[in-house]
This record gives C-alpha cells, structure tokens and sequence, in this order.
C-alpha cells in the first residue's frame, strides 16, 4: 500500500522525531543529528536531496557521529534513494534492507493466558530494569534453550530469562521521553516477571500524529508463544487512539509476516547502513 504521500509522511516524521532530542547538523545532503549516546539517531538524506548524497557526505556524517560519541549509522527509505546503498558501501558501510509496514486493518492479537500487559510510567522503579531487559533480548537473537540455573549466580543471564537486578537505574534521556509521552512504553509480565517489552514514539507531524512502533522484544526463553505479536498488537490500540498512522521496521521478512498477520501491510524499506560487524 506504498504511496508518495505516505512515505512523504513517514520522511517528516523521521525529520522531526529528532528535534526533541539532537541538535540537527547538515553535512552535505545528509541530516545527522547528535544528541545523547543514549539515545542516538542516525543520519538520514535531507528531503529533495537524496540523489544528491556522496560518498564524501557519508564519510563526513561517519565521522561527526563517532566524534560525538555516537553510533555510525544511515537510514533511508530505499524507494527514495535507490543509489545510496552503494554509496554507503563505498564508503565502507555494510547495508541492510528493512520491511517498512503500516497498520493497515490492524487484528487484535491476545496474549498467553497468565501473561499481563502494564503501561510503564517515568517514576516506575523498574523503568531501568525493562530498558536492560530491552537490550539483552536484542543482544540474543533467535531461540535459546533453558539450561539449569547456576547455585550462586549474581550476574544476568539471558537464556534464563533474568534480565537482572530490578533496581538498576534507566538513563535519563529515557525517564524524560516517557514522562514527556514521546515514548509509550509496555511491559508483559508473566508470574511476575517482566518478559517481553516494546514501545511507540508518537510525533506531532504538522497537526496530525503519527506513531512508530519500536523496541518489540522477548527474553529469549518465552520466544515462541506470541508475546511479541501480542505486545505489538496492545501498542498499535492504544497509539491509534491518537494517532493517524502507525507504522514499523521489521527485523526482516519472517517478522514482517507475523506482523501482516496482525493487520500490518507492507509499506515500503527501511534501509540502514552502519559500521560492519567485526
């Protein structure tokens, strides 16, 4: 259901998501904003100039972001610049392909039986411990199977599910997103313990909101039973109560599928280059 009009809507979004929190500064035909480590943007072609990115642009963008401490990353809507990914690889970029979705005919998704879901507010004392639980879930991609527990384990180990101590303090730029609402965030917890997290970033985009959902995680040994699924159906409810459009990356086309399966439909791509893997 890609559109001009809608990737025009999705670019803006993008163009002012950055604002709240990065200093925006233009390097060659590239925005790159710099704000905190803890909450980095990557750098995205200016509007109208997305032909116009070289591969001097690129290496200039790279290295403000590595000086200022954050992250070397490009992201762009490949239906709109479809040149760049190998401008980004000439100027040693590895470059990955993202399916763009939109909640077209969104399905409600129910979660297991036992598993609850919570709206997580900026003075929940367990702000930090779901932010933890967010980065070691990413961090092990993919199932992992149970192994006993260990007598005397002191350190989180995600196969286990235990994303640690539940005092750990969350950074601040993330206290402030949610007590400002520009982060909605959801926690599902099951007996007890928090297992599955994800967020929406809603932004004012010239009088009308739109929303992206981000950040949809599971601990790796609760995969496999339609927590995520579940989770990102509950966020797309309440974002659409205010939202006019709500709208994704997925991690690559098996997820796409689960999420067209919960009435999303394929947008467009999301393409992101950033510093290969060593």
């Amino acid at each position: 259901m890609s559109s001009p009009g809608l990737l025009d809507r999705i670019e803006r979004y993008f163009a002012l998501a950055a604002l709240a929190d990065a200093r925006v500064h233009r390097v060659g035909s590239l925005a790159v904003p710099i704000g905190s480590p803890d909450w980095p943007y990557p750098a995205r072609p200016l509007p109208g100039r997305e032909a116009a990115v070289t591969v001097a642009d690129v290496r200039a963008a790279v290295a403000l972001q590595e000086r200022s401490g954050v992250p070397a990353s490009l992201e762009w809507l490949g239906e709109r610049c479809r040149g760049l990914a190998g401008v980004a690889r000439s100027a040693g970029l590895a470059v990955e392909d993202l399916p763009l979705l939109v909640a077209d005919d969104p399905v409600e998704v129910l979660l297991p039986v036992g598993v609850r879901l919570y709206l997580v507010g900026a003075d929940d004392p367990k702000l930090g411990l779901y932010q933890r639980l967010a980065e070691l879930a990413f961090a092990s991609p993919g199932p992992v199977a149970p192994v006993p527990a260990a007598a005397g384990r002191s350190t989180p180990d995600v196969a286990l599910g235990d994303p640690g101590p539940a005092d750990l303090p969350p950074t601040e730029v993330l206290r402030e997103r949610v007590a400002a609402g520009r982060t909605v965030m959801m926690v599902a917890v099951d007996d007890g313990q928090p297992v599955a997290i994800g967020s929406h970033q809603p932004v004012d985009v010239d009088g009308v909101e739109i929303s992206e959902v981000v950040g949809v995680a599971t601990l790796p040994r609760f995969r496999g039973r339609g927590l995520g699924a579940g989770l990102t159906s509950a966020l797309v409810e309440h974002a659409r109560q205010t939202a006019d459009l709500v709208f994704l990356s997925a991690g690559d086309d098996d997820v796409a599928r689960v999420y067209e399966r919960a009435g999303f439909a394929r947008a467009g791509t999301t393409c992101l280059a950033e510093r290969p893997s060593r």
